[in-house]
């Protein structure tokens, strides 16, 4: 049956033709401009050998070209593959091979990069994102095409290959269809409806758009009819300065960005009165962050989503509603209550399910739900065992709403006793000398396993180690609590997607130890 993604552009083409689509750098496009450029664009694609089915890679900062590949690729029947900016060369060269792609967009950041690479990899042509950056760039593409009829792909066909972040082991390909990009957008809609939008809705890209988040929330703006806003990549001054000038309603945010964002002298006068909704999600929001930041913007909706890139990516939402008025203050710390078409259970380690309140895996199944992972049959069996979806995640509902507890291969199991360290890094940030913490396990001849937090105080402001354990066993069981804290002057090592690389602070500690977490 057809289902593409390109009936979303069509649509706005339609309906909305001269709202305006994208704004970057002075140089904004109508909708209906911007479909016709992504018909061309495919249509030089197709001229210069792409075929249905063939990869095409990006390696690039944020920008309203960029946006065009990914509605250009699949509208020719092609693969998307977009590839994290912050990989290692050898990691670059892994995702390129492992997908087989054999076409790659690049920007002038990038362009070193890829040319030192060149012969060992598989590529039949690079085009630039932007300009000097090969012999063709996306408008050079654009100019030279020639309007290409939609490919009309089929709900299953394979849409774009996303790999996963590495934060807890090797990167895999999750083949993402059609139809699993569309049912996630669609499954979340009615949250997204719960804020109070404007009549204009426009949308600040500030999240790396490598990544299935920032995807989604693209294709789910093009829904809205929004204005999408492009800065190349996060930094704080220059978002700030952007909600201001461009008028931004709504922008999305990981927490640790939205609290650097808040670290800055001149938030608090900003002139954000436009600013209508900030979404966040892919790590626990500390809660001390969250009311200090509803605290400085009462007339913003604030909603968090969960998910991961299997589910494309949505599994909850934590809505406007619950943030505004919750029922339990509890709540805050939950991930909301599951998407309307997902359905979650908490199964336990033998698969079955779990009653309310016990901790669990969390497990899924959905159209949202990945086809698999590229050429990883057993991985693939493994992760939709019985057919759910086997986040990784622990957690337990109650009440209807999900608590995550932690990454079941980042839980600490100390002297028997279950640690789960976003627990520990919640009563660590209620501490106000710390601007970023991790929790991590480490060897323990005693405990077999010991709780030890990784610090980084904020300018100015120091804790010892006696005072900030002190300070977590007045909110958390004596148990939980850091046996040792490492202070560090630089920030902690963030994934992509600002994630803290819990695996990278492990590392020192275990090894040449046998240990299940990598």
């Amino acid at each position: 049956m057809y289902s593409s993604l390109s009936s979303l552009l069509v649509r706005n083409a339609q309906t909305i033709p001269s709202h305006i689509a994208t704004v970057m750098d002075g140089r904004e496009q109508s909708w209906l401009e911007f479909m016709q450029r992504v018909q061309r664009l495919a249509g030089a694609l197709k001229a210069e050998g792409v075929k249905p089915g063939d990869r095409v890679g990006i390696l690039a900062l944020n920008s309203d070209r960029y946006f065009e590949l990914i509605y250009a690729i699949p509208w020719l029947g092609a693969v998307g593959v977009p590839i994290n900016i912050r990989l290692a060369p050898p990691e670059i060269t892994h995702w390129i091979t492992d997908s087989h792609t054999e076409y790659l967009f690049v920007d002038s950041f990038f362009k070193e990069t890829i040319a030192n690479l060149r012969s060992k990899l598989p590529l039949k042509a690079v085009w630039g994102v932007d300009e000097a950056v090969a012999e063709k760039s996306v408008d050079d593409l654009v100019s030279a095409g020639h309007k290409l009829s939609d490919y009309q792909s089929s709900g299953d066909d394979l849409a774009f290959l996303m790999y996963t972040g590495g934060t807890t082991g090797p990167s895999k390909g999750v083949m993402l269809s059609h139809r699993n990009l569309l049912s996630s957008c669609l499954q979340a809609m009615p949250t997204l409806i719960d804020v109070s939008w404007p009549e204009e809705k426009r949308f600040l890209r500030v999240a790396p758009m490598f990544h299935v988040a920032d995807m989604y929330n693209g294709f789910s703006q093009t829904i809205l009819g929004s204005t999408n806003i492009f800065l190349p990549f996060f930094e704080p001054k220059a978002v700030l300065d952007a909600l201001q000038k461009e008028r931004v309603s709504y922008v999305m945010l990981v927490p640790t960005m939205l609290g650097m964002m808040l670290q800055l002298p001149e938030f608090a006068e900003a002139e954000l009165s436009q600013l209508k909704a900030i979404g966040y999600g892919a790590s626990p929001m500390p809660q001390a962050i969250l009311e200090r930041a509803q605290a400085l913007l009462p007339h913003v909706d604030f909603f968090q989503a969960y998910g991961q890139t299997e589910a494309a990516p949505i599994v909850s939402v934590l809505t406007a509603r619950d943030h505004a008025k919750p029922a339990d203050p509890k709540i805050l710390r939950s991930a909301g209550q599951v998407v309307p078409g997902v359905e979650l259970q908490i199964l336990d380690d033998k698969g079955d399910p779990l009653p309310e309140g016990e901790v669990g895996e969390i497990c899924v199944r959905g159209d949202n739900v990945m086809r698999g992972y590229w050429h990883l049959d057993d991985k693939t069996a493994e992760t939709l065992k019985g057919g759910w979806l086997h986040t990784g995640d622990g957690g337990y509902l109650e009440k209807g709403y999900l608590y995550v507890v932690d990454r079941v291969k980042d839980m600490i199991v100390s002297g028997g006793e279950n640690v789960y360290s976003s627990e520990v890094e919640q009563a660590i940030y209620k501490h106000p000398a710390i601007e970023q913490c991790a929790v991590i396990g480490i060897p323990s001849e005693q405990w077999g396993e010991q709780v030890h937090a990784v610090v980084v105080c904020k300018t100015g402001q120091s804790v010892s180690e006696g005072e900030l354990i002190a300070h977590c066993k007045e909110w958390i069981a004596g148990y939980k609590c850091p046996r040792s804290v490492e202070f560090r002057s630089e920030p902690l090592p963030l994934s992509g997607v600002s994630k803290v690389l819990k695996n990278e602070l492990r590392k020192p500690y275990w090894e040449g130890r046998e240990r299940a977490v990598n």
